[in-house]
């Protein structure tokens, strides 16, 4: 695992110099602590070039995994005319090798970078269909004088872009490009409500005008000073398996790839674990990690003393059943000394809180091992979220006839509320207070932070304008529409894949495990393995008593009991007791300071009602108040000065 960055520039003026690329790939260090690299071309200074070209230069820090003491990057062909600066891992690197020996290109490494450089010369643009894996990439062909970049199916590698009349600069995280002397830095308000609203900035927007997050499974070309960006592959729920199969067909073949797609990430020089929470999904890998290999796999948990958010016990129990070696620690209140770092890890304001677990337990995890393997993506090919029973529910209560379903609701929106109430009794209330709204716009009050209603009583004079012209949930409204075949909630699995998975849940494992230095790999999201999911119809997957049955069935084998028919819990943190108790202190001076209040961005009447209510107990507000928590932080580290080039110790 790596970080990259580079540019190209017609205009002198804007010349990224070898120290202006120093400090880029300085700031990537986290990613990449064992190696760096920078190449350069300009004209009159490499035989070849002439006048009217581009110059380059591209930039490389290296997590070594494969080829530990070869593949140095930037790395190029034979005779230098195709570089690449790479992050990330090509599982089928071998396969590939041999083909590509067979077709006559040499090797001078045996790593997988180079089997990149020899696609590329051997199939075109067309050399991203071959790989499988992970990766964001840069690619200089200068007999095409043409930089490719791209990104990976599903996004678990980030790339971010800046692209100007006369310069096109790149790099892994937005920290790196924002080293370069002059880049403005002007907040998106258009993000801003974005952020607000889901609790991160999807693709292709960023938190700075200007810049870009390339999307997954995208790849932008530019040549002759043009630019353009696009997909090269979709998940197939437009292609839905028509034909009748039997529940043990889907078994068999889901058996057969993600057992595949395991066994190709465990390809390693280096020592390699995996997380396990005690859910289906990390459960399922560890056991086929488990079933593959001769020594007992080292596993890691992160607990909490808050019982209720505490997973260790399943954790343990999963441990056991399989035989692994097992680590586990504990998050308290006084872990978010870690804050500082971790707002400038993100590079953007990232209302996730389970990053702060995500952080620690990728930090207890590298001391052991430099590779971990990891559930993600489970949840959304085989529908394990609550809330996707949650909208199969609402659906067969909108059988009951519009002007019923309204006084319901009605009676709801009078129900009393708070912390107190049991579980269950706040879902339903939640249910029926939606009763009335139509599928889509139900689902997107249940999964925002701050919803239409909530988002107008919350915003200032600088982004009230704006919210009357805008819908910051677009994406996901827009996603919806590409499959309008399928059923509701297959509907939403797709939607939650292109924008929650990618930018939610992989930005956040991506960042905390790079923060560490340590490489993730999630078998879930092998293509193969999603595009079969994608085909299943969602009988095979839901009902409306049990979720991920097909995935349940499957790997029984590998399944505690307990574990098989717990409900499922989630990497959550106890905010609400912390920003109660501990940390209560820390969100008055934050939230309620002049320098916070005074940016315009937000009503102060609302901020102020808002940790009122918490702090007294009257309502639940944590996952609100944490995003504009990192918000906050965010402009101080980001916007009110220069960001450092390395993580600072104490907030600004």
């Amino acid at each position: 695992m790596c970080g990259i960055a580079g540019a190209v520039w017609w205009n002198p003026r804007e010349r990224v110099t070898s120290d202006i690329l120093q400090r880029m790939t300085d700031s990537l260090r986290h990613r990449g602590p064992d190696a760096g690299g920078a190449w350069f071309s300009e004209p009159g200074a490499v035989t070849g070039l002439t006048a009217g070209h581009p110059a380059v230069a591209l930039g490389h820090r290296r997590l070594s995994i494969i080829d530990v003491a070869g593949s140095p990057q930037p790395l190029g062909n034979e005779d230098g005319s195709v570089q690449i600066s790479f992050n990330g891992e090509i599982y089928n690197y071998r396969e590939l090798r041999v083909q590509l020996q067979q077709q006559g290109h040499q090797f001078r490494t045996d790593g997988d970078t180079e089997v990149i450089v020899h696609l590329y010369e051997q199939y075109g643009l067309d050399f991203v269909q071959h790989m499988r894996g992970m990766f964001a990439l840069a690619i200089w062909d200068s007999r095409s004088q043409r930089l490719v970049l791209a990104r990976d199916r599903l996004g678990k590698k980030p790339l971010f872009y800046c692209q100007q009349d006369q310069r096109l600069v790149f790099a892994s995280e937005l920290k790196a490009l924002l080293q370069i002397p002059g880049l403005p830095r002007k907040l998106s308000h258009s993000a801003v409500l974005q952020f607000l609203t889901l609790q991160y900035v999807p693709h292709p927007d960023c938190i700075l005008e200007g810049f870009h997050k390339l999307p997954p499974a995208s790849m932008g070309v530019l040549q002759h000073g043009v630019w353009q960006v696009q997909r090269y592959w979709n998940a197939p729920y437009d292609q839905p398996q028509l034909q009748r199969r039997t529940v043990q067909d889907w078994q068999e073949e889901l058996r057969a790839e993600l057992t595949e797609a395991v066994r190709l990430r465990l390809r390693s020089d280096v020592p390699l674990g995996a997380f396990l929470s005690g859910g289906i999904d990390s459960t399922v890998i560890c056991g086929l990690m488990q079933s593959l290999l001769q020594q007992p796999v080292q596993t890691f948990s992160m607990g909490f003393p808050v019982r209720s958010f505490d997973e260790r016990e399943f954790a343990a129990e999963a441990a056991a059943f399989l035989g692994t070696s097992h680590h586990e620690d504990v998050v308290t209140p006084d872990a978010l000394q870690i804050l500082p770092s971790l707002i400038w890890h993100y590079d953007e304001p990232f209302g996730d809180s389970s990053a702060i677990p995500t952080m620690y337990l990728s930090a207890m995890t590298r001391r052991h091992v430099t590779v971990a393997l990891t559930g993600d993506g489970g949840d959304e090919l085989f529908c394990g979220y609550e809330r996707y029973r949650a909208a199969r529910a609402a659906a067969v209560l909108d059988r009951i006839p519009r002007m019923l379903r309204r006084m319901l609701a009605a009676i709801a929106t009078r129900l009393p509320a708070s912390v107190e109430q049991r579980s269950f009794r706040r879902r339903l209330k939640r249910l029926l207070e939606v009763l009335a709204q139509d599928p889509e716009r139900r689902y997107l009050n249940w999964i925002t932070i701050f919803d239409e209603v909530r988002l107008h009583w919350l915003t200032g004079p600088r982004l009230q304008p704006l919210l009357r012209q805008e819908d910051p949930a677009r994406c996901i409204s827009e996603a919806w529409l590409q499959f309008p075949q399928r059923d509701f909630i297959t509907r939403t699995t797709a939607v939650d894949l292109q924008t929650y998975l990618p930018c939610d849940i992989l930005t956040k494992v991506d960042i905390a495990s790079m923060a560490a230095s340590l490489e993730c790999r999630c078998p879930f999201l092998d293509h193969r393995v999603v595009e079969l999911a994608a085909r299943m119809p969602i009988e095979v997957k839901q009902t409306l008593q049990q979720s991920k049955l097909v995935l349940k069935e499957t790997f029984r084998d590998l399944l505690p009991e307990r574990i098989r028919t717990r409900g499922k819990m989630g990497f959550g943190v106890p905010l609400d007791h912390w920003f109660r108790q501990e940390l209560q202190p820390l969100l008055r001076d934050v939230l309620l300071s002049e320098r916070c209040l005074s940016r315009g961005l937000l009503n102060p009447v609302a901020v102020r009602t808002l940790v009122d209510e918490h702090c007294a107990g009257r309502v639940n507000h944590s996952y609100r108040l944490w995003n504009l928590l990192c918000l906050e932080l965010w402009q101080r580290l980001y916007l009110d000065q220069p960001p450092p080039v390395a993580a600072p110790a104490v907030l600004p």
